[in-house]
């Protein structure tokens, strides 16, 4: 049974640290941010660990990306679903910690060498990288629903209106959860 402040089962202390210990690496690995790191967090948590279903990481990305907040509040709720608060912990702590003095670090390093060719060739650079790492992230959350027609022609439609208009993203996001809430997808 689930507990509300534990979670479904509570992690071992060689799970925890394994879990916070990925998602370090993850963290500074995280170009264009932690939602690019998606696919691999599935493939551990789900595939290599299986400490919840392929399902169950997609509705949590899902769930943290509707709700209002910061976009990384998906990795909190990865963590709750596979270890409660200990899970939450590992995850939150393995993602910020890093990255947040990775870029602080940077962002001092960069303001004294702005004008640097090297620089500015390194952050142009990372744009393919982190469209890239975007696109890998889609095709794993689209994965449970890959053979449902409807999930194509949002996906498909979405591409199409973002890149012929400069409307919100929040239309397509709207057809989407009309489209799950008359249980197309």
């Amino acid at each position: 049974m689930q507990h509300l402040l534990y979670g479904p089962t509570p992690l071992s202390l060689a799970d925890g640290l394994s879990l916070f210990t990925h998602f370090m690496v993850l963290s500074l690995l995280a170009v264009g941010g932690a939602i690019t790191t998606v696919p691999d967090m599935q493939r551990f948590v789900v595939r290599e660990q299986g400490w919840i279903t392929d399902a169950q990481f997609t509705a949590s990305v899902a769930l943290a990306q509707a709700a209002p907040g910061p976009n990384v509040l998906f990795v909190a709720v990865i963590g709750f679903n596979v270890g409660g608060l200990a899970g939450v912990l590992a995850t939150l702590a393995g993602t910020l910690v890093p990255s947040s003095a990775l870029a602080m670090l940077a962002t001092r390093w960069g303001r004294r060498h702005a004008e640097s060719r090297g620089l500015r060739a390194f952050t142009t650079g990372l744009a393919p990288l982190t469209i890239g790492l975007l696109v890998a992230t889609s095709w794993i959350l689209l994965g449970p629903t890959q053979t449902q027609w409807a999930s194509w022609v949002l996906v498909l439609g979405t591409l199409a209106f973002m890149l012929r208009t400069k409307w919100s993203p929040l239309w397509p996001i709207a057809a989407g959860a009309v489209a799950g809430g008359l249980g197309w997808i």
